[in-house]
């Protein structure tokens, strides 16, 4: 006898699914489904919960230097054009008084670095074991902004591990499990599926 749900699809196919809905869960805080899913979804979830519970404390705080593009006013990088052969800095700017680029002789256009001090959560072993545990589950979420205004340029990546090691791990850390719970809300329009709202405690 099988120790999981089939839920009518192939091994390929829940996994997807399942992996989908506990990034969904665990990004957005509650979901709505079907309840053989979300009894499915829940075991996953409150075992990722309570991994970054264990782990949540497990890192060190590292000093690394690192170097950062120096930016403009209007947020752009701050180019120079420097000598291809001696590396001595020909002009302070690639652009001119107009903005067009400048050419400039055996002259090459670089990025100006600054060097900047850093203080980073270097995660112990287990916690990087936990870590690697969690993003076989999860899937990568990337986050958009709401105005269509720079939609495409603004997006960024989130770190859902790290969101449970931060924001989940100390919230639950004196629970000992149920990190979710399940709401039913009726029968679904068309085939008449039980439905229920799976959500953090």
């Amino acid at each position: 006898m099988a120790k999981y749900r089939k839920l009518g699809r192939t091994s390929a196919q829940r996994k997807a699914l399942l992996r989908n809905q506990v990034t969904a869960l665990l990004y957005h805080g509650r979901i709505v489904t079907t309840e053989a899913k979300a009894k499915e979804v829940q075991k996953i979830a409150d075992g990722l919960i309570a991994l970054a519970a264990k782990e949540k404390d497990n890192f060190e705080m590292v000093k690394v230097t690192a170097k950062v593009a120096r930016k403009d006013k209007d947020g752009r990088r701050v180019k120079q054009i420097v000598d291809k052969d001696t590396g001595k800095v020909l002009s302070e700017t690639h652009r001119d008084k107009d903005g067009k680029i400048l050419r400039m002789e055996n002259g090459v256009t670089v990025t100006v670095y600054d060097e900047v001090e850093k203080e980073i959560k270097k995660d112990l072993p287990s916690r990087s074991h936990a870590r690697r545990q969690m993003m076989k589950v999860l899937f990568p979420v990337v986050e958009t902004p709401a105005k269509a205004a720079g939609r495409k340029k603004n997006t960024k990546k989130v770190d859902l591990a790290a969101k449970l090691f931060d924001e989940y791990g100390p919230k639950y850390a004196d629970r000992k499990g149920g990190y979710t719970r399940i709401v039913k809300i009726g029968a679904r329009k068309g085939d008449a599926a039980e439905t229920v709202v799976l959500e953090l405690v």
